[in-house]
């Protein structure tokens, strides 16, 4: 796995927090969709997504001391 350094201020830390957010809103509409139309392998892909999308956030967050 490859990995990146990045230096961010609070501020741009806090905008891509916000962002990975309403990226995870999207999933968990997309989710349930999915288990309203009964597609259990959709089910699936966006619930991984959006918990990987979550882990991202949570990293941050933990960075810049931002623990909700």
């Amino acid at each position: 796995m490859q990995k990146f350094d990045f230096s961010f201020t609070q501020d741009e830390a806090e905008i891509l927090v916000d962002a990975l957010d309403a990226d995870m809103e999207g999933y968990e509409d997309s989710i349930r969709d999915a288990r309203a139309n009964g597609n259990r392998g959709d089910v699936a892909t966006f619930t991984e997504a959006r918990d990987r999308i979550r882990a991202v956030r949570d990293r941050i967050r933990s960075v810049i001391g931002d623990e909700e």
